[in-house]
Formats: C-alpha cells, structure tokens, sequence
C-alpha cells in the first residue's frame, strides 16, 4: 500500500493533462431539467394567449420561405438530364434526314 505521501509525490509527477483536470469547465454540465410539460412551457390558464419570444417570427419567415422558395426554384429547374437531351438530339437528326420522328399509324 501506498501511504499519503507517496500518492501527493506520485500526484505531483504525473502532468496536469493526464490527471484529467478541467481547466475551462467552470463546474459541471448544466442543462433544464425535464418537466413533463410541451417544450418546458406550463399550460396557460383558459382565456390567455401564449406570449411569442422574439425569435420566432424571424424563425418561421425564414424556415417556411426557404421553403416556398425551394419549391418555385425546384418547379422551375431546367431539365439537364442525358435522356431530354439524346431525344432532342435524335428529333433533330432524324429531321435532317427527313424521318419522321412521330408514329403515325397507316390508314387503311
């Protein structure tokens, strides 16, 4: 067994970093304690409106009109993809070869 003296000689060799000391910490964690209620809000008595904090106006203009914008931009999208590209490309080179690039069935 190790006496008092030797642990606080032993304590004093060993660097800072390893005794696993926190330097910036300043006490433990904090956090809100659960409560059981919605998003940590009491119910309100009947008849009362629930007062907004001032970032939530801000908050949902911008969440719901990055939305509605997305959906106009994506609407709006020109098409890129290889396979428009390849029929408009055969459309045209079947006109210049005067093909007819539509079916049209023979009337008999």
């Amino acid at each position: 067994m190790l006496s008092a003296t030797s642990l606080r000689v032993l304590r004093a060799q060993i660097p800072r970093r390893v005794q696993g000391q926190r330097f910036a910490s300043h006490g433990p964690p904090q956090y809100n304690e659960p409560t059981g209620w919605l998003f940590g809000e009491k119910p309100l008595p009947p008849g009362q409106k629930r007062v907004k904090e001032d970032w939530e106006t801000i908050w949902y203009v911008g969440m719901f009109g990055s939305m509605a914008m997305a959906t106009v931009l994506l609407y709006y999208k020109p098409d890129t993809s290889i396979q428009s590209w390849a029929l408009k490309e055969a459309k045209e080179r079947m006109e210049a070869r005067g093909e007819k690039y539509k079916y049209e069935p023979n009337s008999s």
